[in-house]
């Protein structure tokens, strides 16, 4: 099996959202994120995200250029999620300035829905530019047959909240990404906590696949679901 060239060293170490504040259900449940912090008032802002995409504008939107050409360097259970973390030379240009992959993340069900329609999972590639401004580019997966870059990273999935792996093998952001760059752009928020607003969103068009024990694998680890519910557009365009 393939599996066995990406073998990895356990790491156990602590990071932030162990012991978080915020979360999924009961009392630090998203509807009460803006009020549980002073620091998460943005959460109740008007340009939030998730959200469903649609009544959209036509729009000349400029190709995407990726230049994915460093490896992930480690894969973390951070309490909410599964995040697999990026060593430097991972680029995203966009708008005219180079945004730089620093990690991406999995939420199930998905948290962006297209058209009323809400998909098993939803990857998240987040990028910074040298700013500190963020641009998070989003891929769906529907349940199909078994993708194998998301194997890669299942067959050494952290079980516990703060525990990571290190990669000693290659695993390549661009193996993520669809073969069609197509996609959805408009304006919105983190879709955790602190909700920060003024995030670049790019909604890919072409849904990839996963099995539906990949998916299982994901949901089970995790135990609730970890998607923030859609937000009102308000005033927003939704370009494609």
């Amino acid at each position: 099996m393939l599996l066995s060239l990406y073998a990895c060293t356990l790491v156990v170490t602590a990071h932030a959202g162990e012991a978080s504040d915020w979360g999924y259900e009961t009392n630090n449940a998203p509807d009460k994120w803006a009020s549980l912090s002073e620091k998460y008032h943005a959460c109740s802002g008007l340009n939030q995200s998730p959200i469903d995409i649609k009544n959209t504008t036509s729009a000349k939107l400029e190709p995407l250029k990726f230049n994915y050409a460093a490896n992930a360097k480690s894969i973390v259970n951070n309490g909410h999620t599964i995040q697999v973390d990026f060593n430097t030379g991972n680029t995203l240009t966009l708008d005219g300035q180079e945004f730089v992959l620093k990690q991406f993340h999995l939420h199930s069900p998905s948290e962006n829905k297209i058209n009323g329609v809400s998909y098993p999972m939803e990857m998240h590639l987040v990028h910074a530019n040298a700013q500190g401004e963020l641009a998070v580019v989003a891929v769906m997966y529907q349940q199909s047959q078994v993708n194998p870059s998301l194997a890669k990273i299942w067959s050494n999935l952290p079980k516990q909240a703060g525990q990571s792996f290190t990669f000693t093998g290659n695993l390549s952001a661009a193996s993520f990404l669809p073969k069609k760059l197509d996609y959805y752009r408009f304006n919105g928020s983190l879709t955790t906590p602190p909700c920060t607003e003024g995030v670049r969103w790019i909604v890919l068009k072409e849904i990839q696949s996963a099995s539906e024990a990949q998916l299982n694998a994901f949901t089970q680890l995790l135990s609730h679901p970890n998607n923030r519910p859609v937000q009102p557009v308000n005033a927003r365009m939704i370009l494609e």
